[in-house]
């Protein structure tokens, strides 16, 4: 039996939120499982600015530059159950801090008050370039 269910993305560059059909095969002992209900949009915008807030406490130890400015987030999905999944980098695949950060990024986004779980995954595709940094981060190191 195939069944719809729906996805907010979170856009963290500042846009709404946008939900996004996606396809399950529901198991025989989800079919009598309640639904999640979808998050009110009101609470995602509070729940995405509090991603924001906690992405900005973790920091590169080499680069004086926090992790969401430097672009090392990739996507960040909050699903209707309240399960938030990160996808993020790192600068280069040899960073010394690459067994720990992800955990960091855990630790940060698990806080935020509405969030029931945290999953974070770490990828090098498409690697990193700091063409992926913000303004910001590029006044803060001087690369302008």
């Amino acid at each position: 039996m195939t069944d719809s269910t729906t996805r907010d993305v979170i856009d963290l560059s500042g846009s709404p939120a946008m939900t996004q059909p996606e396809a399950a095969v529901a198991a025989p002992a989800d079919v009598d499982a309640p639904k999640p209900e979808p998050i009110p949009a009101e609470e995602l915008a509070r729940i995405t600015d509090e991603i924001i807030v906690q992405l900005k406490t973790v920091y590169d130890p080499e680069i004086p530059v926090d992790i969401y400015e430097l672009g090392l987030i990739y996507k960040v999905d909050l699903e209707d159950d309240r399960t938030l999944k990160v996808v993020m980098s790192l600068t280069a695949p040899g960073c010394p801090v690459a067994g720990e950060m992800p955990g960091w990024v855990h630790d940060a986004v698990a806080r935020v008050d509405g969030v029931n779980k945290a999953e974070v995954e770490l990828t090098f595709d498409p690697p990193w370039t700091p063409d992926r940094m913000s303004d910001e981060a590029r006044l803060s190191l001087n690369m302008f």
